[in-house]
């Protein structure tokens, strides 16, 4: 029978020393301490929870393309997925901290990154979903047991600590995946109207359209 366990997000921040953009959730794990753990591979699978906070009115038109209009928010805001992470956890007894590494993307075909740029301050609504092995020694031999499907933690992410983390890659800024013959195009309009920046080339082809 496998021993209870309790998994809490206790802290997050941006992880400063990561090569890309990366979130760090602090994990506490306990487990009784007559039950102590040798190792453990945890898999996580982290959902956004949108109907669980409020939303601005500028908020809501950020949303628009994910949710549709606001009228029918009651029917179309559902958790959806985040991403998938794993990370190990080291001998412990009774109770431990860990720092669960969560790379974070601007790619807006993802709707994750849709949502979490469409936000404007408070909270992040997140629910960790958890699996994986459990390695212990009882009576001189090894264990293996599965982390029940039942242990998860709800976590308010802070939309700050999100900005923050996105911000020291890249600054007031986002990313847009277009396909290479939109790029040619766009490569074109920009040489051939002399513009410095793409930058320059969207702010051109923006007031080309409101004209």
């Amino acid at each position: 029978m496998t021993a209870p366990l309790a998994i809490a997000v206790v802290a997050s921040a941006p992880d400063r020393y990561a090569a890309a953009p990366t979130l760090l959730l602090k994990l506490r794990i306990t487990r009784p301490a007559d039950q102590p753990v040798h190792a453990m591979v945890l898999k996580v699978q982290i959902r956004i929870e949108p109907q669980r906070r409020r939303y601005s009115a500028d908020e809501e038109e950020r949303l628009v393309e994910l949710f549709g209009a606001a009228p029918r928010w009651g029917e179309t805001l559902r958790p959806f997925l985040w991403t998938h992470v794993s990370t190990t956890v080291a001998e412990f007894t009774g109770e431990t901290e860990i720092d669960l590494p969560v790379p974070c993307t601007y790619d807006f075909e993802v709707a994750a990154a849709k949502y979490l740029h469409g936000l404007g301050d408070g909270e992040i609504p997140l629910v960790l979903l958890f699996s994986g092995t459990i390695f212990s020694y009882r009576d001189g031999a090894l264990v293996v047991e599965p982390v029940p499907w039942s242990v998860e933690a709800s976590h308010d992410l802070p939309v700050r600590v999100w900005r923050e983390t996105m911000d020291a890659f890249f600054p007031n800024s986002g990313w847009i995946r277009i396909p290479r013959e939109t790029l040619d195009a766009l490569s074109r309009y920009k040489a051939d109207r002399a513009l410095t920046s793409w930058e320059d080339a969207f702010e051109r082809l923006l007031k080309e359209a409101q004209a």
